[in-house]
């Protein structure tokens, strides 16, 4: 006897000994995360633990794995899912959609949803996406009877691999009770808003390695046709520029598209402030830490919130999205390019802000006679169709009063950039939009510069409020 205690002796100070150089790194970590313990910012479990951790350090290592498992900002979140329907394909799609479903006491559109995002693809659109539908309701009789009408519907997407319906078990969720009542909301809409953000969050964490980018849809929309092909467009002409989350619909959480590798980073910190305030506000405060500004919204929107009742106690909700268009194909293709204007820029309404597809537009002080604004691209291009809008809604003499529309070739490095160096006139500006269309067939050679010129000096200032351009590529794909 005495022999095992002295073994066991030897063994504590062994284990002391051994611990010491990572308590001292556990301790340096806790204190970093303890910033967000007093206010609630990581989930109950976690604050218990870490409350028994600087009571019982040698507890540590027990502590460590729990909460590595939970919030390891490394990596994915450690769930085990129950897989409803279909099992994820080995190939990564170009894109995964997800959907986050609860059981609502009026009305149930998720159907519709699923459908209408079937149906307003092509069969090659088809192949590069995939469907992820989470069940998020602690009612597993509902999730069971859902899934079985999914199956139904929709069974040959689930054998195609095209369709994933996915549950998060109950054990999993954070403590839904007692949850800090924000911006003076009811409790019960407080639990079912920080509920709906772990949902989400669950349903990004599995969504990690689907596909290269991730749309973020509810369970209540319809569509634009060819919608992949719209996305697609946009996404090329983003290339070489910076964004965290592009929007696609101006409503909640609807057609919100971020990188699929900023998944497990938005997934975290749903969960890190999951009591805090709603969804679509977090979405928000995500994407200005990973250093986006702005909001990157592009019109027509491509999605449209078609339910009439909340997920929130049946609660009337007859929003629309006024910038929806049915048919998503004409959007424009505006290939990589760059711009230069000597027209006097008014504050930060720049150049560039006319050719992009974001809500937003140039304004110039009033120009005069030989002012210019200049599409210089990437590399040469056939272009097809010409469309230019000048003035607002709100500023209908902002317009150009007196212009023509150019296209150039035969690129020159100048002092101010490179210029082309030879102009063809395609037409006059009429009430301050031009339109052009079949520019290939009237052009032999492929453009390089699109130039808007003034041709008489104006007293009104000028905003164009956007410059789209159809490639010969864009309208044959």
């Amino acid at each position: 006897m005495r022999l095992v205690l002295k073994y066991l002796d030897k063994m504590r100070c062994f284990r002391k000994r051994s611990t010491i150089p990572f308590l001292v790194a556990l301790i340096t970590f806790l204190l970093f995360i303890n910033l967000y313990i007093e206010d609630g910012y990581v989930l109950e479990e976690d604050k218990r633990q870490l409350r028994e951790t600087s009571m019982h350090p040698l507890n540590s290592e027990r502590y460590v794995h729990t909460f590595k498992d939970i919030t390891n900002f490394s990596g994915m979140i450690n769930v085990t899912y129950r897989y409803l329907a279909g099992t994820p394909l080995p190939r990564k799609k170009y894109l995964t959609i997800g959907l986050s479903s609860v059981k609502r006491k009026r009305g149930n559109y998720l159907l519709e949803t699923i459908k209408s995002i079937f149906d307003q693809s092509s069969y090659e659109e088809l192949k590069e996406i995939v469907v992820v539908v989470h069940l998020a309701d602690f009612d597993l009789a509902w999730c069971e009877s859902l899934v079985q009408e999914i199956s139904r519907k929709f069974g040959h997407h689930i054998i195609a691999g095209r369709l994933l319906v996915i549950h998060a078990p109950e054990e999993y969720y954070p403590s839904l009770d007692g949850l800090k009542r924000n911006y003076n909301d009811p409790e019960d809409r407080v639990r079912f808003r920080s509920k709906q953000n772990v949902d989400y969050a669950f349903l990004l964490n599995f969504c990690t390695n689907l596909s290269d980018f991730y749309m973020m849809l509810e369970d209540d929309v319809r569509c634009s046709r060819n919608f992949l092909t719209a996305l697609k467009k946009v996404v090329a002409s983003r290339e070489g520029s910076y964004w965290v989350m592009l929007e696609f619909s101006k409503l909640g959480y609807i057609g919100k598209m971020y990188h699929s590798r900023d998944l497990p980073r938005l997934a975290h910190f749903l969960l890190m402030f999951y009591q805090e305030m709603p969804c679509d506000w977090l979405l928000i405060h995500f994407r200005g830490l990973l250093a986006q500004k702005d909001a990157i919204r592009f019109k027509p929107s491509l999605f449209q919130h078609m339910g009439y009742y909340s997920s929130y106690k049946g609660a009337e909700n007859k929003l629309k999205d006024d910038d929806f268009e049915e048919d998503s194909l004409d959007i424009p293709d505006n290939p990589p390019a760059s711009l230069y204007t000597n027209i006097n820029v008014f504050e930060s309404y720049d150049a560039a802000k006319a050719y992009s597809s974001v809500d937003e537009y140039f304004w110039g002080k009033a120009p005069s006679t030989g002012d210019f604004y200049v599409i210089v691209f990437n590399k040469a291009t056939k272009i097809s169709k010409i469309k230019i809008i000048t003035g607002t809604d709100d500023r209908q003499n902002d317009i150009l009063h007196h212009g023509a529309l150019e296209v150039g070739e035969k690129l020159v490095g100048t002092k101010k950039g490179r210029q082309c160096s030879t102009y063809i006139t395609l037409g006059e500006f009429k009430n301050g939009n031009i339109e052009v269309h079949d520019v290939d067939h009237k052009i032999a050679f492929d453009i390089e510069c699109v130039r808007i010129v003034v041709t008489a000096s104006q007293k009104e200032w000028l905003i164009i409020r956007s410059i789209s351009l159809w490639t010969t590529q864009g309208a044959n794909q």
